[in-house]
């Protein structure tokens, strides 16, 4: 423990994405300080206050006007995020945020650009890259141990009842942008182009099952092409019950890793293996939520270590805009039905 806090941060909104955040706040208690929490519903708010002893904020102004909060973490609905970040960016608060940015590309390049000009960070809370099992491939790619990556294809076969997009705007592209991609995938998505870099063009197909009655999207299937010169594909689905471990597989010249959920297997063609992490929930079943807080945790950790030592987080809004832009172009492509260029971001 430290006698001064690391960074004190306030919370907007609490609905079900935010359990690993109040989790993973209770047990960083100490080293980062929860300046208090604010929600629409009153009654939420005092909830939260109940259990986790966390203040109640009356209103975002009173959040922007507090001395005593260096940043927020916002966890509304996409639809909401554009006028909450500009009042705490204006306010001089720094922004960790749930994915997605915004509900489209444009409208996360906005966001992107407005912390930026008004000088404060903007964190993405893309918690799979925290998981022990991914920071070992990270190392691995870093270092060439598997060569040239020739072959990627990352596999999300999630399931979510009809109960869940029968909440008022969940799976629309007013609320949330679109469907399985955006909302699901997009973890997924973000950890394959940490690892492989840039994609540059996609064919893509998207549907919704007979599984769902939906807006948008719960079936996305699309070819990649990458600027490394690596091909690969990716699929995901929300129609898949009762919902496996999502699984990225990356094909080396050297050896291939597969990273399934929290457990990384590596075999090197020279006979080599290794095995990093565990098997653990990861949200890919009815409950969205059944995984730990740990990558919660040490995400949150770094942005207010970020804030206090003046440089950017590990994952930046501008970095998020990476995948953003491909999901853009799986999107553009399934409804053409051409080779669609991923754009500028």
């Amino acid at each position: 423990m430290t006698d001064k806090p690391i960074a004190r941060l306030a919370v907007i909104g609490l609905g079900m994405a935010t359990k690993p955040h109040l989790d993973a706040l209770a047990e960083l208690r100490g080293r980062v300080t929860v300046s208090g929490v604010y929600n629409r519903n009153r009654a939420k708010a005092e909830a939260v206050e109940q259990v986790f002893g966390f203040p109640v904020f009356d209103s975002l102004d009173a959040i922007a006007a507090d001395p005593n909060t260096d940043g927020v973490i916002i966890a509304t609905p996409p639809n909401q995020r554009a006028e909450i970040v500009s009042k705490m960016a204006a306010a001089g608060k720094h922004v960790l945020m749930e994915k997605p940015i915004e509900r489209t590309l444009k409208a996360a390049q906005n966001i992107v650009a407005e912390c930026e000009a008004q000088g404060v960070l903007l964190g993405i809370v893309f918690q799979h890259r925290f998981r022990k099992a991914a920071l070992r491939l990270r190392t691995l790619i870093d270092e060439g141990a598997l060569g040239e990556l020739a072959l990627i294809r990352a596999e999300i076969p999630w399931w979510r009842d009809q109960e869940y997009y029968d909440v008022p705007g969940r799976g629309t592209l007013a609320r949330d942008g679109g469907g399985v991609l955006i909302s699901q995938a997009i973890h997924v998505l973000d950890l394959m182009l940490s690892l492989t870099g840039p994609a540059k063009s996609v064919q893509a197909f998207t549907a919704t099952t007979r599984m769902h009655q939906m807006e948008t999207e719960d079936f996305a299937v699309g070819g990649i092409q990458f600027a490394s010169g690596a091909v690969g594909s990716a699929v995901a689905t929300t129609a898949t019950y009762p919902g496996e471990e999502e699984r990225l597989v990356l094909d080396g010249t050297l050896g291939t890793a597969v990273l399934k959920g929290g457990h990384l297997a590596v075999t090197w063609r020279d006979g080599r293996s290794e095995t990093v992490g565990d098997v653990s929930g990861t949200g890919g079943g009815a409950d969205p939520m059944a995984f730990p807080c740990d990558w919660h945790r040490d995400l949150i950790e770094d942005f207010a270590t970020a804030i206090r030592d003046k440089r950017p987080p590990r994952i930046s809004g501008r970095e998020a805009l990476r995948v953003h832009a491909l999901i853009d172009a799986l999107i553009r492509s399934g409804a053409s039905g051409t080779t669609t260029e991923v754009g500028e971001y």
